[in-house]
């Protein structure tokens, strides 16, 4: 994902996050804190060649990239599903491949058809396809979210309201939007108020140019987020840390789940995924298993 990135000094960047907002304060001090905080870390796909002889043993075959790649992480930002909904036999071989990973989560992606091309309008097909494919994956299936095209302005709203109130409740579902217009006060205030009328979770997006994106809002007790490195160690691990540290307050305040995807170009480097799990682990008193540590 090279969202956000373009026209970007790094020697003048402010990698600091945001503060809370109301929103998200009060989410969390209403949350129930009896539910065991769970974290899920992964990549946007599993198909890096260049992890050969980290993650993927020499020689591997690309359709058995995936059952390496569980045994490292224990989620996946299924982008595959936005392009092509794949038929249930496919994604029951995909579950037939994790077999290590009992707390492994794929978390697909909804597809274009439905939120780009018909913007949300006789899509009741399109729907039942992806809800019965993705069912398949039963234990292994974590969040879904639904990503609005970038010229996907407010007036859009009232298409997406009366669509998202016809999907099943049983499947936690994230929402992303990008246009800038959804980000004034007004509009911000009435998305993400629905949200939490909904119990419905919004995606944060951290990447540079787009600061918008990263809105801190919390309308569940729950976190998504996608995050864009900028090709600089040096500011991606500053981020990376300002990143643990907030979701250390966000769990003590309670936050009850996390998905984070690193998004680190095409031929991504395990480093910052080690650097993320090692610190959140130190931070969060968690036991995430550090990916590439050993070779099976």
């Amino acid at each position: 994902m090279n969202f956000g990135k373009e026209n970007i000094d790094i020697s003048s960047f402010d990698y600091h996050l945001p503060a809370d907002t109301n929103l998200t304060t009060a989410t969390l001090a209403s949350a129930e804190k009896a539910s065991p905080f769970i974290a899920h870390i992964g990549a946007p796909k599993w198909g890096y060649k260049n992890w050969s002889g980290v993650i993927y043993p020499h020689y591997t075959k690309d359709k058995d990239f995936l059952q390496y790649y569980a045994r490292h992480f224990n989620a996946i930002e299924l982008n595959a599903t936005f392009y092509q909904t794949p038929p249930p036999e496919r994604m029951a071989a995909w579950k037939e491949l994790i077999r290590d990973g009992a707390d492994f989560k794929f978390c697909p992606k909804f597809p274009q058809s439905i939120s780009h091309i018909r913007r949300f309008k006789n899509v009741e097909q399109q729907t039942d396809e992806f809800y019965m494919s993705i069912a398949v994956l039963r234990e292994y299936l974590g969040p879904v979210f639904l990503q609005l095209a970038d010229n996907a302005t407010p007036k859009t709203f009232p298409d997406l309201k009366a669509y998202l109130v016809t999907l099943p409740t049983d499947v936690q579902l994230f929402v992303e939007v990008r246009n800038k217009n959804w980000f004034d006060e007004l509009h911000r205030n009435d998305l993400f108020s629905f949200l939490k009328e909904s119990k419905l979770g919004a995606v944060i997006t951290d990447t540079l140019s787009r600061r918008d994106c990263l809105h801190m809002e919390l309308p569940t007790p729950h976190a998504f987020i996608r995050f864009v490195a900028c090709d600089d160690d040096r500011i991606d691990y500053l981020r990376l840390e300002e990143w643990a540290k907030r979701l250390k307050i966000w769990k003590e305040k309670g936050l009850q789940s996390l998905y984070f995807f690193i998004h680190a170009g095409d031929a991504p480097s395990l480093s910052l995924y080690q650097f993320f799990i090692t610190t959140l682990n130190k931070e969060l008193g968690l036991n995430i298993y550090i990916p590439g540590n050993t070779l099976d």
